[in-house]
């Protein structure tokens, strides 16, 4: 449940974070090597997409070894199995969520509305918060739905924060019924224009973002302990994004957002003591 941002490469996976209870970092960085690999499958190097898709095909088939009770082929699939599938009982569906998302980033570059792109969110970004959940001994039904939240309103703060990079990427996560509402063109994507009524886009955008966050935001509070405090602290640092994006009036095309060293202290502070958050 962490961003690009606070990361290394892939957006929405807390790995390695000191916050976290020593036991759950091993598994977690287990899963981490399984979707950066994924996706880098889905978005590094110069294959074509159907070496995309076989890559990603490949992972698939490890993970029907695992299901059937066979071992596996490669070392992260046996530490999987071992440590957080069998070891942890982590529903092994969330796993093949996550594939399902690199592969459709493969073929789909456009969504027609936002509902579209929450199913998109469901599969790429809800399945982490899950994990982290089930890892921690705490997936209640409440829980879940809370995590589904914060990690929707993340993979959207990273789709507003990235529009410019992932069109180089020939992909546009705006949804087409958005643009077309505001009377916004992929030319003036293309063109790094954020005149006209790109803002009023962005403002609606971002407040649809930020409503998503703040449903989920009661999680870290609910959580004991390190996890409450590192899902405090992912929270506070997609709400300072999405501030940033709002102050530079949607321009992310000239300021792309993003943490800075100077922004940590004060986001510490409060996810240490969030009862005296304004």
């Amino acid at each position: 449940m962490s961003q690009d941002y606070a990361v290394d490469h892939y957006e929405n996976f807390p790995v390695g974070s000191l916050l976290l209870p020593r036991a759950m970092r091993r598994p977690i960085a287990i899963v981490y090597r399984f979707a950066r690999s994924a996706d880098d499958f889905a978005d590094e190097g110069d294959f074509p997409a159907e070496e995309r898709l076989r890559r990603l095909d490949g992972y698939r088939a490890e993970l029907g070894r695992i299901e059937r009770g066979e071992s596996a082929e490669t070392p992260l699939f046996r530490d999987l199995a071992a440590e957080v599938i069998h070891g942890r009982g982590v529903p092994l569906q969330l796993f093949r969520d996550l594939l399902d998302a690199f592969s459709q980033d493969v073929v789909k570059t456009r969504y027609q509305d936002f509902g579209e792109l929450m199913q998109y969110c469901r599969r790429s970004a809800n399945p982490v918060g899950r994990i982290v959940l089930h890892l921690a001994g705490q997936a209640s039904e409440r829980n879940l739905a809370l995590s589904d939240g914060i990690c929707a309103a993340l993979q959207l703060i990273n789709f507003w924060q990235d529009v410019a990079i992932d069109w180089q990427k020939g992909r546009v996560y705006l949804p087409q019924e958005d643009l077309q509402r505001f009377g916004v063109s992929e030319d003036q994507i293309a063109a790094g224009n954020s005149g006209g009524n790109w803002w009023p886009l962005m403002q609606f955008e971002i407040e649809r973002a930020r409503k998503l966050l703040q449903a989920g935001a009661p999680l870290g509070l609910q959580l004991p302990g390190r996890l409450g405090l590192e899902i405090r602290l992912t929270v506070l640092g997609g709400e300072t994004i999405l501030r940033k994006l709002h102050g530079e009036r949607g321009d992310m095309f000239r300021h792309r957002p993003k943490l800075v060293a100077t922004d940590w202290p004060r986001m510490l502070w409060r996810a240490l003591f969030p009862r005296s958050r304004s």
